[in-house]
C-alpha cells in the first residue's frame, strides 16, 4: 500500500478555483442541513496562551469523502518568521479505512474559509454590496476578499485594518492588484466597519478578547462574519443582530463549554440548515445578519478530496509507502 503526498506546492498547483471552492462547500453544508454528514465537535490542545492544536475529522457520504486535518493556530509565530496556521490532513477510503493521502492544509484552510463566508453571504449579505471591511489582514482577509468577489460582484471597496500596519500596507498592495477593487487603509476598526455593507473580522482567536465593534456601528442593511470567534465583536453587537446564525451550532457550545463566547446569546441556527431551506436568510434590506464562522472540518474534506482527484488525474505529487 502506498499513498499519495502533497505539499503546499502540489495543493496549489493543482489549479482548483475559488468558484469550484464555494461549490464544494456549498454542498457540504447542504449534505449537513439535510443531515447526512457525520462530524464531531473538533478537540485540541492548547501548548501556549491562544494557541491551538485541533483535531478536524469529518465524513461526507455524499461525497464518497473522509478525512481528518490537523491544524494549529499560533499567534505569536510571526516573530518567528512563520505562519500563524500549518497542519496537515489526511483522507482515507470510506470502504477500507486506509489512508489515500496527506497534504499540507494551510492552502486548503485559507481557501475553505472564504468560501465559507461567501457561502454565508450569498445568503445574508444584501445582494447590492458594495462595500466590504476586513479587520486582519492575513491569509484568511485575502481569501475572503476572493471568494466575496464571486457571489457579490458589485464590490468595489474593501475597507483594511489591521493591528500590524505593514502588514495592512502589504494587504492593500496586493489585493488592489489581484481583485482589481479600491483598497482603502484605515486606522481604527471603527473607520473600517461604519460604512460598509459586510464585515469580516480575521484576527486571531483569544479566550479572553477584549472586542471593539459596537453594535451602532452596524449599519442597517450589514452582514458580520466572525472569523476569530467573539474576538472584535462585542456582546452588544451580537444581540443587535436582526438573524444570529453560526456554521455549526455543537461546535460553538463545545467552545462555549471551553471559556469561549461566555456572553454572545445563542444562534438561532446554523449556516447547513440556512443553505438547505430550514432557516430564513435574509428577509429585509434593512436586517442586520450575522454568520459566527468558526471553521468546520466537513469545509477541508470537501475541498481536500476535489484536490486529491485532480492531482491523481494530473499525476502531481508523490508516492510513499505506507
Amino acid at each position: 500500500m502506498d499513498i499519495l503526498y502533497l505539499s503546499s506546492f502540489d495543493v496549489a498547483r493543482v489549479g482548483l478555483a475559488m468558484s469550484d471552492i464555494i461549490a464544494a462547500v456549498e454542498d457540504a453544508f447542504l449534505q449537513k442541513g439535510q443531515g447526512r454528514v457525520e462530524m464531531p465537535p473538533k478537540p485540541g490542545i492548547h501548548t501556549r496562551p491562544d494557541a491551538f492544536i485541533h483535531a478536524m475529522p469529518a465524513y461526507i457520504p455524499g461525497l464518497r469523502a473522509a478525512g481528518m486535518k490537523w491544524v494549529s493556530g499560533y499567534p505569536d509565530n510571526h516573530r518567528r518568521g512563520l505562519p500563524y496556521i500549518t497542519g496537515l490532513m489526511i483522507l482515507n477510503d470510506p470502504e477500507t479505512g486506509v489512508p489515500l493521502c496527506v497534504m499540507d492544509c494551510t492552502w486548503v484552510t485559507a481557501k475553505r474559509t472564504g468560501a465559507a463566508t461567501a457561502v454565508a453571504a450569498k445568503r445574508l449579505a444584501r445582494r447590492d454590496a458594495r462595500t466590504v471591511s476586513i479587520l486582519g489582514c492575513g491569509v484568511q482577509g485575502r481569501s475572503n476578499i476572493e471568494a466575496l468577489k464571486v457571489v457579490l460582484p458589485g464590490l468595489r471597496r474593501v475597507m483594511a485594518y489591521d493591528v500590524v500596519r505593514a502588514n495592512r500596507d502589504r494587504f492593500i498592495a496586493e489585493v488592489a492588484a489581484a481583485c482589481r477593487v479600491e483598497v482603502v487603509g484605515v486606522e481604527t476598526p471603527r473607520e473600517a466597519v461604519l460604512d460598509s455593507d459586510v464585515v469580516v473580522t480575521a484576527g486571531p482567536i483569544l479566550r479572553r478578547p477584549a472586542p471593539v465593534i459596537e453594535a451602532d456601528w452596524l449599519r442597517p442593511g450589514v452582514f458580520v462574519c466572525p472569523l476569530d470567534f467573539d474576538s472584535y465583536v462585542t456582546p452588544g453587537a451580537f444581540r443587535a443582530a436582526d438573524r444570529l446564525y453560526t456554521d455549526d451550532t455543537a461546535q460553538q457550545e463545545y467552545y462555549r463549554e471551553a471559556g469561549y463566547f461566555r456572553e454572545t446569546p445563542e444562534p438561532q441556527g446554523d449556516l447547513g440548515e440556512v443553505v438547505a431551506g430550514l432557516k430564513p436568510g435574509r428577509l429585509r434590506d434593512d436586517e442586520r445578519t450575522i454568520s459566527i464562522n468558526l471553521g468546520l472540518a466537513l469545509e477541508d474534506v470537501a475541498v481536500g478530496i476535489r484536490v486529491y482527484e485532480r492531482a491523481v488525474a494530473q499525476g502531481i505529487g508523490q508516492r510513499l509507502a505506507l
